[in-house]
């Protein structure tokens, strides 16, 4: 049976436990033995790490140290998967410049806050977005630095008429991505600001398939 750990905490306001709670019951009808801890302490726990087939890291405006960070980390590069979503693994901590790198891209700004937007799927080849229409998003439009080699799935374009920041009107970000680790497979999706964001069955769609991609 593949093994699943899902660790969340960090600011509520990102519902993390309500959140982790959709995707513990999607992996554990998908036969994962699912553990589910609001430590990073689990991290330290190397021989536990390594058996694992998936980490789901949901953790927000946080900190970690640098034996817990170097733990995670080597887990993944040994082939262990990671998935995550929005601040909760895109802004997860912000000190950490590796776990950034490891990520992909780090949140910087959200002009407008709650708005409306359009993701546009990118590639319709993927199995993790193929067959997927572009649709609509009433929530966080993030702004993030991203890493040119990421392979991007889908994307969202600024207007510029929020936030006073009307100079990045058209700018065209990633939004879905996917990477590599050392051997493990990283995928993250800027969408899920609150649990009820994955209402909107694309953005579900994409974070389940993502995870099933990311998992060894």
């Amino acid at each position: 049976m593949k093994k699943a750990l899902i660790t969340w905490g960090g600011w509520e306001g990102h519902t993390p436990a309500k959140s982790s709670g959709i995707f513990a019951s999607f992996l554990r009808e998908q036969e994962y033995d699912v553990t589910v801890v609001d430590t990073l302490d689990v991290y330290l726990d190397e021989p536990f790490l390594r058996s694992l087939s998936l980490i789901v890291p949901v953790w927000t405006m946080s900190t970690i140290t640098k034996e817990q960070e170097r733990g995670l980390l080597d887990a993944i590069a040994s082939g262990v998967g990671v998935a995550g979503w929005h601040g909760t693994m895109g802004d997860s901590f912000r000190n950490a410049t590796e776990y950034q790198f490891m990520v992909g891209g780090q949140w910087v700004a959200h002009p407008g806050n709650i708005i409306d937007y359009t993701v546009n799927i990118t590639n319709h080849d993927d199995p993790i977005t193929a067959g997927l229409p572009d649709f609509q998003m009433h929530s966080e439009q993030y702004y993030m630095h991203t890493d040119p080699s990421n392979e991007v799935l889908a994307t969202t374009t600024f207007s510029g008429e929020f936030g006073n920041a009307p100079w990045i009107a058209g700018t065209v970000m990633p939004v879905v991505w996917k990477r590599r680790w050392g051997q493990g497979r990283v995928f993250y999706s800027s969408l899920g600001h609150v649990f009820s964001d994955f209402d909107v069955p694309e953005a579900l769609t994409i974070m389940q398939r993502g995870m099933l991609w990311a998992s060894r």
